[in-house]
């Protein structure tokens, strides 16, 4: 049985290297994990300084260029990443995809990260959840397209981040997804996997995102068909990120 992931989603926060630090460093010297592997995903320029301070927790970046060298103003590459010593790269994320980031360039994205090393965080997930369950067809679009031409001896590499956007916390009149809505869609994803792949193809990690915290990480890990979490709000408080760790570590 593979472990559970936590990966922290720390968006455009916080404010300074300082604040950084100080979080990150509380994480550290407050858990104590065996079972539970530990990301953080801080914005770009902490990366470095937050991977001296522990071994501890693995690093993971918020996103990743599909080139690697040239004429591409603020953008960052893999090899990049690689030589801070990041492991992770979140990708296809719902914000990303809100400011013009399609299917395509997701791929596109994942196939960099994969050939450089890095292991691919793909978000996928519906607006709205309609009447017709059309967003069955939304979230398989986004699964077979981001993962379209990748060799199915490394799609097992890859972990899939279900993160219905209705349930986010920015979301204007947001609603609280549940484990049943989790279970329902880590069944499909997987059918989907095995459709496009094989059913003799080792599968990915499903992992639950969606105002995901310490009061409900439990449920969705017990109940919820998955195999982590990917907590944003509640990663920026250090007591009750490692609540969600200490949970994930005691099921």
């Amino acid at each position: 049985m593979s472990k559970k992931i936590i990966i922290a989603n720390w968006k455009m926060n916080p404010a300074s290297l300082k604040e950084a630090e100080t979080l990150f460093s509380n994480v550290v010297k407050k858990s104590s994990f065996k079972k539970t592997e530990v990301v953080i995903c801080p914005p770009f320029l902490y990366l470095e300084k937050l991977k001296k301070i522990s071994k501890k927790i693995i690093i993971g970046a918020q996103d990743v260029f599909w080139q690697e060298r040239g004429a591409f103003t603020g953008e960052v590459s893999a090899s990049m990443l690689v030589s801070l010593g990041v492991k992770y790269v979140i990708v296809g994320h719902s914000e990303r995809r809100k400011l013009g980031e399609t299917n395509s360039d997701v791929n596109k994205k994942i196939k960099n990260a994969l050939f450089s090393g890095l292991k691919p965080i793909l978000c996928v997930g519906e607006t709205e959840r309609d009447e017709q369950h059309g967003y069955f067809n939304i979230v398989k679009n986004q699964v077979e397209e981001c993962l379209n031409g990748i060799n199915k001896e490394l799609i097992s590499k890859i972990i899939i981040a279900y993160e219905p956007v209705w349930a986010l916390s920015t979301t204007e009149g947001r609603r609280d997804a549940t484990s049943s809505d989790s279970r329902e869609m880590s069944v499909f994803i997987k059918k989907v996997l095995t459709d496009k792949f094989g059913s003799k193809t080792k599968l990915p990690r499903i992992i639950y995102g969606g105002s995901v915290n310490e009061k409900n990480c439990g449920d969705f890990l017990t109940n919820g068909g998955v195999d982590g979490a990917l907590p944003g709000a509640a990663s920026l408080n250090a007591d009750k990120f490692l609540e969600i760790i200490n949970v994930a570590e005691n099921l």
